[in-house]
């Protein structure tokens, strides 16, 4: 189970509709968020973001609440770095990005992958829309995959791949 979190901070916030003029106010309070999640969950937390355009010459670290804070230095993006880490932590991290380039550069390095809105979800306590335990009622039943009509077994349970991705979900 991967315990080390490495978010794309501005990728999270995106999704959130928060950044432009109250970025650094909307970064704050993700952080203090993400400051109380690491309490209930126990997870080490790396938060990576952009300073390409106006970060300074050398990359910077701050620790606050337990959680490690990376601005990436001046020219070097934040999916570079979380890439880095990728390859450094590889099979025990998983990386929070809906950013395709850094989902798949994560992959190949066995990182865990979850999008910015799954982790928006876990972050607030509710229950993300992608993920089905089971079958509940009619309108999940049009989100189930459709069965050939030749295949056996139960048509209603989800196909091992997503039960095994809803599995290691949990522990987030």
């Amino acid at each position: 189970m991967p315990t080390h979190l490495i978010i794309d901070g501005y990728n999270v916030l995106g999704k959130r509709g928060q950044v432009g003029s109250n970025s650094e106010m909307a970064r704050e309070q993700f952080l203090q968020e993400l400051v109380m999640y690491r309490q209930r969950k126990g997870h080490a937390i790396t938060v990576v973001f952009d300073g390409w355009k106006q970060g300074l010459g050398s990359e910077r670290h701050e620790h606050r609440g337990g959680l490690e804070v990376i601005y990436s230095k001046r020219g070097e993006q934040a999916d570079q770095v979380i890439g880095r880490l990728a390859a450094e932590f590889s099979r025990s991290c998983a990386v929070v990005s809906s950013d395709r380039e850094v989902q798949r550069f994560a992959q190949a390095h066995e990182a865990f992958i979850i999008s910015a809105s799954e982790f928006e979800a876990r972050l607030r306590k509710r229950a993300p829309s992608t993920q089905l335990s089971g079958y509940r009622g009619k309108a999940e039943e049009d989100l189930l995959p459709k069965r050939n009509v030749e295949k056996k077994g139960n048509g209603r349970k989800l196909p091992k791949k997503l039960r095994r991705r809803n599995q290691q979900l949990k522990g987030f």
